[in-house]
């Protein structure tokens, strides 16, 4: 698959002819939403965890030294917490911009805390593009995010504004909370030695 996904994702048309979509976010869309909705619902979908095991060469990392950013991996039984967007199919060219670093289109059901469900899209980096990282301990992970910094900013502020976020909405990821123990405590060393 190539890295640049944008083309791509302009032939999943589904929703095209229609005058809303939900769309699901579980990364930085939760925290940085950057483009207009209708409405911004919690939300979970199902058999799917989040994981950083995608690269970021365009937003929190480069070529030489990519970030991590989260993606989702297929898990039977898991439940993976984040926010619903209504938004008009307009706006998805925005997005398959913003998501263009290996990140594809894909219809799901998104079910709201009231127990209602919708059909919907996810942005989802599969193992097939070229800037997925795969697995690594969430100490490697948070080593690597401590050094990683892009376009977008450092790759420390996409994961402590994700940790921030999760919480506000009272969720809890292991994966995620993890990972930024493990960098909280790194500052803390480097705090110390200065």
């Amino acid at each position: 698959m190539p890295a640049d996904t944008t083309a791509i994702n302009k032939l999943m048309d589904r929703f095209n002819d229609h005058s809303s979509v939900w769309l699901f976010g579980y990364g930085s869309l939760i925290f940085k939403v950057g483009f207009p909705f209708v409405e911004r619902r919690p939300a979970y979908i199902m058999n799917w965890s989040r994981r950083f095991w995608q690269g970021s060469y365009d937003h929190r990392g480069t070529l030489d030294a990519p970030g991590r950013v989260v993606t989702l991996i297929p898990q039977a039984g898991a439940a993976c917490e984040g926010i619903a967007y209504l938004i008009t199919p307009d706006i998805l060219e925005q997005i398959d911009f913003r998501e263009k670093n290996g990140y594809l289109r894909l219809c799901t059901e998104i079910a709201f805390e009231d127990g209602t469900v919708a059909e919907g899209l996810v942005y989802i980096a599969t193992e097939e593009n070229t800037a997925f990282l795969g697995p690594a301990t969430e100490l490697d992970i948070a080593r690597q995010i401590a050094a990683s910094v892009g376009p977008s900013g450092p790759n420390k502020d996409y994961l402590t504004g994700l940790a921030e976020a999760l919480r506000e909405l009272g969720k809890e990821d292991q994966h995620v909370f993890e990972i930024e123990r493990h960098l909280m405590s790194m500052q803390d060393k480097v705090e110390l030695v200065i």
